[in-house]
C-alpha cells in the first residue's frame, strides 16, 4: 500500500464526533478511491462502496434517489444485509458528481444520521460551481492531489530518519551530507520522470521500467483529455480541449503564459473570453493555475490579476512523457543542450499546490518575472521563489530587482536548484531543489502533525 498523507485526515475525520460528511475532491487516477477504500475497510465492519459513474452507465439505480428514503431503498438493493448502524457502517459514494442531486441529498442523509458517509468526486470542482443547492454546512471538502515528492520518497524506501533530517536541515538552513544529497537528488530526477500518479509510481517501484510507466501516464493523459471533452456545450468543449493540449507547448515559450489569440487562432480574443474554459480545467484538477501579480502584498489573493495566467500539467510525469518519451537522459544526465525550466517549474507548482498554497508569479515590465510568489504567513509578507534547472543558479536579475523594491517588504527569498550547497547571500537563500518538499504553510495541520516543530516558511 502506497503511503498517502491524506490517510491521516480521513482517519481523523471518521473517528471524530463531527456529523459532517467528508468529500474528497481531485482529478481522476490520483488514488482517491483506493485510500478511502483501504481506510474504510480497516475502520468499519460494514463497508459499502457505490460508484455513481458506473451506476449512471449501467442500472441507474440511484438516478432518481431524490429523498433519503429513495436513497435507502436503492442502497438496500445493492448492499442488502451489510446495512448496519452508524457506528459499524460506512457508505462510500464514489464519483458523486455523476448525480449532482446526491450532493444536495447529503444534507438530509447527514440530518437523518443513520449511517456514516464519505464521498469523492473527480470532476467535483466543476459540479460544485454549477449546482445551486450545495449543502455547505453539511460537508467538509478536502482536496487531493497526485503523490508529492515526500510520498514518492517513502514509496521508494527512504526512511523516516532521512525525512526528519531533511526537514530539520531545511528549517536550520543546513545542507544534507553528500551521500544523502546525491541519493535525494537522484530520486528527485526520477520523480520528474515518474511523477505522482499512484499507478505510475507503483509500476516504477516494482519494475523500474520506463516504458510501462509511460504507457500508464499516456493512458491517464488521454483520460484527462476525455474529461476535458465532457463539458456540456460543444463550442466550449472544443476550446477546453484546445487549451489543455496547448499546455506543454506554452511552457516551452519564453513567457510560458496562455495567449488568448492562440486558442482559436483569432485576433482580438481576450482572456476574459475563456473564463469558463479555464475554470473547467482548473476545477477538474487536471491543470494548475498560476496567476500574475504586478504589485505583491500580503495576502496575495487580494492582488492577483485576471489577464495573465500560466497553466501547468497536474503531474510532472505526464509532462516529461510528452516531452521526452522513454528517453531518460535529458533528465538524469542534466544535458546542457536541453532547457528543463518548464519541467522544474511544473514539479514545483505540483508540490506547492499539494501543500495547500495558491500559486502566483511576479510580472512587471520594468523588473521582469519571478517564477513563484507564495504567502509568507510568519512575516505577513510575500515569499518569492526562483527555480533553476541549470548551473547558473546564482544569476537571477529579475529577483534581484524585485528584492530592491523596499515597499514590497520582502523578508526572504528562495532559489532552488540541483546544487547541494545551502547558503544565504544578499537576502537570498539557495537551497537544493528537493527542499521543495519542506515548504508548506505556517501552522498547517500537515506541518503540525508530521513534524511538530517549526519547519515551514
Amino acid at each position: 500500500m502506497l503511503y498517502r498523507k491524506i490517510e491521516n485526515d480521513i482517519v481523523s475525520h471518521l473517528q471524530s464526533r463531527t456529523d459532517k460528511i467528508l468529500v474528497i475532491d481531485g482529478a481522476r487516477q490520483i488514488g482517491k478511491s483506493y485510500i478511502i477504500r483501504e481506510v474504510g475497510k480497516k475502520l468499519f465492519s460494514n463497508y459499502i462502496e457505490i460508484n455513481m459513474e458506473t451506476d449512471k452507465l449501467g442500472d441507474r439505480i440511484f438516478a432518481d434517489a431524490r429523498t433519503k428514503d429513495d436513497f435507502y431503498l436503492a442502497l438496500s438493493s445493492v448492499a442488502g444485509d451489510r446495512m448496519g448502524s452508524k457506528q459499524d457502517t460506512l457508505i462510500f459514494i464514489d464519483e458523486i458528481q455523476a448525480y449532482d442531486h446526491l450532493l444536495t441529498l447529503l444534507k438530509f442523509l447527514r440530518e437523518d444520521d443513520k449511517f456514516t458517509y464519505i464521498a469523492s468526486g473527480s470532476l467535483l470542482g466543476v459540479t460544485l460551481k454549477i449546482t445551486s443547492s450545495i449543502p455547505l454546512g453539511s460537508i467538509i471538502i478536502k482536496h487531493m492531489y497526485p503523490m508529492d515528492f515526500e510520498e514518492f520518497l517513502i514509496a521508494n524506501g527512504v526512511g523516516q530518519l532521512v525525512l526528519d533530517t531533511m526537514h530539520r536541515n531545511f528549517a536550520e538552513r543546513k545542507q544534507m551530507p553528500d551521500a544523502i544529497h546525491n541519493k535525494l537528488l537522484d530520486l528527485f530526477k526520477k520523480y520528474l520522470l515518474v511523477g505522482g500518479l499512484p499507478d505510475a509510481v507503483k509500476e516504477f517501484v516494482n519494475t523500474k521500467n520506463i516504458t510501462t510507466v509511460r504507457n500508464i501516464q499516456n493512458n491517464i493523459h488521454h483520460l484527462y483529455g476525455v474529461d476535458a471533452a465532457r463539458y456540456e456545450e460543444t463550442h466550449n468543449r472544443l476550446k477546453i480541449q484546445r487549451i489543455y493540449s496547448m499546455i506543454p507547448s506554452n511552457l516551452e515559450n519564453k513567457k510560458k503564459r496562455v495567449i488568448a489569440k492562440d486558442i482559436e487562432d483569432k485576433k482580438g480574443k481576450r482572456m476574459s473570453d475563456y473564463v469558463e474554459e479555464f475554470d473547467y480545467l482548473i476545477s477538474s484538477g487536471i491543470a494548475l493555475e498560476v496567476k500574475a501579480i504586478s504589485k505583491p502584498s500580503f495576502p496575495l489573493i487580494e492582488n492577483s490579476g485576471k489577464n495573465l495566467l500560466k497553466l501547468y500539467m497536474n503531474d510532472v510525469g505526464i509532462l516529461t512523457g510528452i516531452f521526452f518519451g522513454t528517453n531518460i537522459k535529458a533528465i538524469m544526465d542534466d544535458m546542457a543542450s536541453i532547457n528543463l525550466g518548464s519541467v522544474y517549474e511544473t514539479v514545483v507548482a505540483q508540490e506547492l499546490r499539494a501543500h495547500g498554497f495558491n500559486l502566483y508569479y511576479y510580472d512587471n515590465k520594468k523588473t521582469g518575472e519571478v517564477d513563484y510568489l507564495i504567502d509568507d504567513m510568519a512575516n505577513l509578507s510575500v515569499l518569492p521563489l526562483e527555480i533553476k534547472s541549470g548551473k547558473d543558479y546564482q544569476v537571477h536579475s529579475a529577483l534581484d530587482k524585485f528584492l530592491q523594491i523596499k515597499e514590497y517588504n520582502i523578508h526572504q527569498a528562495f532559489v532552488l536548484s540541483n546544487a547541494k550547497n545551502v547558503e544565504v547571500k544578499d537576502g537570498v537563500t539557495y537551497l537544493p531543489i528537493y527542499y521543495i518538499a519542506c515548504i508548506m504553510p505556517e501552522g498547517s495541520d500537515f506541518q503540525k502533525r508530521i513534524f511538530n516543530k517549526n519547519v515551514g516558511v
